[in-house]
């Protein structure tokens, strides 16, 4: 009965996309000065979110199965790590900019709070549910 209550799996992919930016900030951190180091952003968790939640069609369970569709994990597109083109280049070409990445930081942390708090809500509006409050 309860086996597909999709605000769990939402809170589930949104806490794993913002463990997933965590990374991806931690290892743009760490390559600071590194010459020729172009920073990495991975697609925000709104645009994996539109880009799903609308479509009835088929969905892949790997990388080049139906058409090269990206993998989806719980229903939930997987975020695509890329080249952040916005970043401008220092004069050794590394494109980091560590407040930027603070900034990252913080709201993966502030994503990942937001999902726990919507699947600790979750759980107690079903505990209410059926009377185990």
């Amino acid at each position: 009965m309860f086996q597909k209550l999709e605000i769990f799996q939402m809170a589930h992919g949104m806490a794993s996309h913002a463990g997933r930016l965590q990374v991806v900030a931690a290892q743009n951190m760490a390559n600071a000065d590194t010459p020729d180091f172009k920073a990495k952003t991975l697609t925000p968790f709104r645009e994996l979110i539109a880009t799903d939640a609308h479509t009835a069609s088929q969905r892949a369970t790997r990388e080049r199965h139906l058409n090269g569709n990206l993998p989806e994990q719980n229903g939930i597109q997987t975020a695509q790590v890329s080249v952040d083109e916005t970043a401008q280049s220092d004069p050794n070409g590394n494109s980091v900019a560590i407040e930027d990445e603070i900034l990252r930081s913080v709201d993966a942390k502030r994503q990942h709070d937001r999902a726990l708090a919507i699947y600790r809500s979750s759980l107690n509006i079903l505990r209410t549910s059926i009377g185990r409050a």
